[in-house]
């Protein structure tokens, strides 16, 4: 009798895989991005001299990760080792502040805008980063937008529908 047929399981001879893109984006920088991990963002911007502009299989970096996922320490190495503030991901078009402002990372916002994140700057569908936070209720980071950039209450995404201001203040 085998080990299934003593415990009562069901074997289905099924084997966990993995795909190359899954593997190089676990030992590659967005894995470490996107958890926090900055010893590990230091250690493959140093030591393997990585590129903090690299894109994974899906088209982001490692700051569209670390912004989305509150991660203000690895945003600020990324940074400063050169990654551009206001890269788009391939597909959808988003930066690094319009995945910050959906996610309603107010710090992040904050800190991308001061290192010049172009707030005007539309994703695929047209949208800004204000029209992401007032779609997710982010209603500080709306604030914090419109006050860096007061026309951005004007864009219209590709609908033709402006960011919806009117539960603000």
């Amino acid at each position: 009798m085998s080990h299934c047929e003593e415990k009562h399981c069901t074997c289905t001879g099924t084997i966990a895989t993995q795909s190359l893109d899954e593997l190089e984006f676990e030992r590659g920088i967005w894995y470490a991005a996107q958890y926090g991990d900055l010893e590990r963002v230091k250690k493959l911007l140093s030591g393997f001299g990585s590129d903090p502009n690299k894109r994974d299989a899906a088209g982001y970096t490692g700051l569209h990760y670390a912004a989305r996922n509150g991660h203000l320490d690895v945003c600020k190495i990324l940074i400063e080792k050169g990654a551009d503030v206001n890269s788009v991901t391939r597909v959808g078009k988003a930066t690094a502040l319009c995945r910050a402002s959906s996610a309603g990372k107010k710090d992040i916002v904050e800190y991308l805008l001061n290192k010049k994140a172009d707030p005007f700057i539309q994703d695929s569908d047209g949208k800004t980063a204000l029209h992401r936070a007032t779609e997710n209720k982010h209603f500080p980071i709306c604030q914090i937008l419109i006050n860096t950039a007061p026309s951005l209450k004007e864009v219209e995404d590709n609908k033709g529908h402006r960011a919806d201001l009117t539960k603000i203040n």
